[in-house]
């Protein structure tokens, strides 16, 4: 990994703690407990465009990992890691089928991200139940995916035209 590689992407997991810990301040009075808009997705979206897929997707685990550890509980973990993880591996595999704008990889990271923690809720509370959130949890991911994606597509436009770091992006 280049030096330049390399400090952009300690600079993208710096960004995407900070973003999760003022996301963690800012009470947003939202319809569901623990949904949040999700800032530090943007840095996720944009290290997939910039750096990669291997690269994105440790900077997602690495990021809820650290957040977890530092402000949030066991299960709060359980359940980001469980969102994180598939949400990253879709958005990368639509991003690798060329289909989908990054507008479109986004939204598609914003509703795995809820169906993956439904998942995890439902095996670790044992309560099917829980799935009755999942209409709106899908509405709510494509709304923050589609606003993550729009700012995600403009910062990572810039970025790669700043800094000029095309030659980074990853098949």
């Amino acid at each position: 990994m280049s030096s330049k590689k390399t400090a952009t992407y300690g600079l993208l997991i710096a960004l995407a703690f900070i973003f999760s810990y003022v996301e963690s301040l800012v009470p947003i009075p939202l319809p569901i407990p623990g949904m949040k808009l999700g800032l530090a997705n943007i840095v996720v979206l944009i290290a997939l465009y910039v750096l990669g897929s291997k690269q994105a997707f440790g900077l997602s685990v690495l990021r809820i990992v650290l957040v977890g550890l530092t402000f949030g509980s066991l299960f709060s973990m359980i359940y980001s890691l469980a969102g994180g993880i598939l949400s990253c591996i879709a958005m990368i595999l639509c991003k690798k089928t060329k289909l989908f704008s990054i507008v479109g990889v986004s939204i598609v990271g914003g509703v795995t991200h809820n169906i993956g923690q439904i998942i995890a809720a439902i095996l670790i509370v044992e309560n099917r139940g829980i799935a009755y959130y999942l209409p709106v949890l899908l509405v709510t991911g494509a709304v923050t995916g589609l606003l993550i994606g729009m700012l995600g597509a403009e910062i990572t436009k810039r970025l790669t035209v700043k800094l000029n770091i095309n030659n980074h992006k990853c098949n």
